[in-house]
Formats: structure tokens, sequence, C-alpha cells
């Protein structure tokens, strides 16, 4: 499979949409997505037919059909894709930058279409350095393990405690559940360190309250 985009100039400015409440991707992370919606499906064989590359922006109100979409979003490229029996596709998208909804164009498609902004975000294709500073894991491990515990939830603690601290960040971000606004939170950190900080305080602000007071509060 061909290297995929390292400079901002490599990186289409018109990109497909794909909404989603409470999903988000994030550079060098991985996301898994079942597609079935005929419109989604058409947005997918364009994208394989072109730079393989789509957005993913949250939605949150306005018309059921067409809701309102975040200000900024996560262009991942397909790096893994296969066609179910029953016509649905199940790929993997890798997170290659973020980026700045500038506009909405009106398109004949089905899907939806913006022109992108990546240069607040363009630093997300150089990388980002394993070892954060002043980052302390066992005080993520800890807040986790609560959060975990007090959700009956459960996660592969042989590889967490083995992943690097970018992949170990951002794969928590991505499928602990969160609410949307939390997870725009941890998509528009501008750099990891300040996203390690910015999960650790949501499962942090979790853990402490009391057990029978519901959902936690949303990270503003």
């Amino acid at each position: 499979m061909a290297r995929g985009p390292t400079r901002i100039s490599d990186l289409s400015e018109i990109v497909a949409v794909f909404p989603l409440s409470g999903v988000i991707l994030l550079p060098r992370a991985q996301l898994p997505l079942n597609i079935f919606e005929p419109r989604y499906l058409n947005m997918i064989d364009d994208a394989m037919a072109g730079d393989r590359l789509i957005a993913m922006v949250q939605a949150s109100g306005g018309l059921a059909a067409k809701p309102e979409l975040a200000s900024v979003g996560c262009v991942g490229r397909i790096t893994s894709f296969s066609e179910a029996a029953d016509g649905r596709y199940l790929i993997t998208l890798t997170g290659v930058c973020r980026a700045r909804l500038a506009s909405e164009l009106p398109v004949q498609s089905p899907y939806r279409q913006c022109r992108l902004d990546y240069t607040p975000y363009q630093d997300d294709l150089s990388g980002a350095p394993d070892d954060l500073e002043g980052f302390d894991r066992a005080r993520l491990i800890a807040a986790l393990t609560t959060y975990l515990r007090r959700r009956s939830l459960e996660i592969d603690w042989d590889t967490a405690e083995q992943a690097p601290h970018e992949p170990l960040i951002n794969s928590l971000s991505i499928a602990l559940p969160f609410e949307p606004a939390s997870k725009q939170l941890l998509l528009e950190t501008p750099s990891l360190a300040a996203r390690a900080e910015a999960l650790i305080a949501i499962l942090e602000i979790d853990t402490a309250l009391d057990p029978d007071d519901g959902e936690p509060p949303s990270m503003q």
C-alpha cells in the first residue's frame, strides 16, 4: 500500500465528511468502521478510487439527515478495506491530520464535502515524541482503573501496559465512552502532552464523583 501523506500539500483541500456523534479520529491512531448506509458506501467507493481520504467530524444537533458539524475534525486514510457478504464495508481509518472546517460545499454527491484548513495542525504530519516530559503514566493508569471499574468495562491490560505513550493516550481518547464535548476537547488539544493531561482530568473528574451521582459532567 502506498505511503500516506507527509505534507499539507499532499492533502486534498476538499474532502468527504463522515459525521458521527461521539466518534473521533486522531493522528496516527486507527479507527475501525462498519459502513452500511448507501450514501456512505458511495463515499467509500469514491475515496477508494481516489486518495482514500475521508474526514471524521462529530455531528451535533440539527436535522437528522444533515446534522450540524463540529468545527474541527480529523482526516484519515483508508488503510484496510473488506466487503461483507451483505454488502457492508469494513474499513480501518488511520488518522493523518486534524483540520478546521473552512466551508461546506454545495454538492451533487449523496454525502457531504468540506473545504479544510490544515494549517493549525500541520505538526500532526511530523509525528509526535513517545517520551512526554512530565507525563505521569502511573496517574493515568490509576484513574483509568477506577473509571473502568465503575462502568464494569474491561481493556487488554497487557497491551495497555506495553503500549508507547502516544498509542495509549490516543486509543483511550478514541475508545472510551466519553461525552461528545469531552471527545471534542481531546481532539482539539494543541499537543499530545495537552491531550494526556486532558484525558487524565476527564478520568479523575469522573472518579471523584460519588457512585450514586450518575454520569460525569462534560468537559467544556
